[in-house]
């Protein structure tokens, strides 16, 4: 069952990521009341997708951390207007990532625009920035450490991408805490995933780019296009022990929600409800 105290604490410290589709912001509505959003960047969609996402959801009361990708991003100046735009509707976190698009931009990274935002007079309190506990396909392991060393200089937490491997995830931070890493671990994980609901959105956002994120991760394609909806209670049951270990220092999940989010909330309210 995992360690009760534990599992209660990566639940309280849920966040919810989204992504912008025209029906996302009336789904959402299925969310906890206040919950933590994630809003994801499009790069079919563009930043500018992002921010009226985040917009709407803070509109009906949820708290809205948006993705800013360093590759949509076109330049300062948009960078400036995005941070105003999701300040004037009390965002207090952002998340920076480096994007998967190709196109050139002011911002070649993650670290350009966590560099970019030290000039600005920015709402956010919390900058979390992403982790990689099963690698990247073309970047190398050292070098993501050494980004991760150099990025808590101006970040407050990290976020891993979606893993299923609880051992793995554990190994991981032992190492990254040896290496000097010491970021707060937010754990990436699906929400209830159902395969045929996967693939359709895939369609709709060019998740080619979805397909693509999950070639990342092959055991994450194969765990989340099985026959039967995905069911995260066991994962997060063998993850608990790194909430009550302190030199893990996790202190909540990242959940993938692809979207499916009435079955993801009917799952996190059930699973909250029994700790």
């Amino acid at each position: 069952m995992g360690d009760r105290t534990g599992r209660r604490k990566l639940l309280e410290g849920a966040i919810f990521e989204v992504i912008p589709m025209k029906n996302t912001a009336e789904k959402a509505r299925d969310l906890p009341p206040g919950a933590t959003v994630s809003v994801t960047a499009s790069p079919d969609k563009g930043m500018i997708a992002t921010v009226e996402l985040c917009e709407s959801l803070a509109a009906n009361g949820f708290r809205v951390v948006p993705h800013i990708s360093a590759r949509l991003t076109e330049s300062f100046d948009e960078l400036r207007r995005i941070v105003e735009r999701v300040g004037a509707v009390g965002s207090t976190r952002a998340f920076v990532v480096g994007g998967d698009n190709e196109g050139g931009t002011e911002f070649p990274d993650a670290m350009a625009v966590l560099r970019a935002l030290e000039r600005l007079d920015h709402p956010f309190r919390e900058i979390g920035v992403a982790a990689y506990p099963e690698g990247h396909p073309s970047i190398p392991e050292h070098a993501l450490r050494s980004s991760l060393l150099e990025k808590q200089a101006m970040a407050d937490y990290m976020a891993t991408q979606m893993c299923f491997d609880a051992e793995r995830i554990a190994s991981w931070v032992r190492g990254e805490r040896t290496a000097g890493v010491n970021l707060p671990l937010v754990i990436g994980i699906p929400g209830v995933t159902d395969p045929a609901r996967l693939l359709t959105i895939g369609a709709r956002i060019g998740v080619g780019r979805s397909i693509r994120y999950l070639r990342k991760n092959r055991r994450a394609m194969f765990k989340l296009l099985r026959p039967r909806p995905y069911d995260p209670t066991k994962l997060v049951d063998k993850l608990s022990s790194l909430a009550t270990d302190p030199a893990a220092n996790a202190v909540g999940l990242h959940i993938f929600t692809f979207n499916q989010i009435g079955p993801t909330t009917e799952w996190y309210e059930k699973a909250l409800g029994a700790v």
